[in-house]
This record gives structure tokens, sequence and C-alpha cells, in this order.
């Protein structure tokens, strides 16, 4: 058996092993934003929502400046 063959094809299947990984996390990272983006977690009726259960009434500016600060965080 030849150690050096060996190690080389062990070296190029963690190789690639590593960069299959990297591509990877940098596709799912991609596609987690743009459906964040387009689905966003909450919206205009829940921040109403959540705002009245703390006995606030919100007005559509105050909601509409949460909604801002939440897609600014989301960029």
């Amino acid at each position: 058996m030849d150690w050096g063959a060996f190690l080389l094809d062990l070296l190029k299947v963690i190789g690639g092993l590593i960069v299959g990984v990297v591509i990877g996390f940098f596709i799912a990272r991609a596609y987690t934003k743009k459906y964040m983006k387009k689905n966003p977690p909450i919206n205009e009726q829940m921040i109403r929502a959540m705002m009245m259960q703390m006995g606030r009434t919100p007005s559509q500016k105050q909601i509409n400046q949460m909604m801002k600060a939440m897609a600014k965080y989301m960029d």
C-alpha cells in the first residue's frame, strides 16, 4: 500500500467536503435572506396586536417606524 497516494486521496476528500460545506452555507444563507425578505416573519397586524396587548393604541406612524426599523435590521 502506497501511503503517499492514500494521504493525497484523503486530503482531496476532506478538502472537497470542506469546500462543499462552505458553498452550501453561502447558498443556504442567500436563500434564507431572499425568503425572509419575501415573507417577513412579522407584519403590521402583528405589530398592532403586540402594542395593543401592551396597553397602547399605536398610530400608523409608529407602526411604519417599527416596520422600517425591522426592514433595516433584515438588510
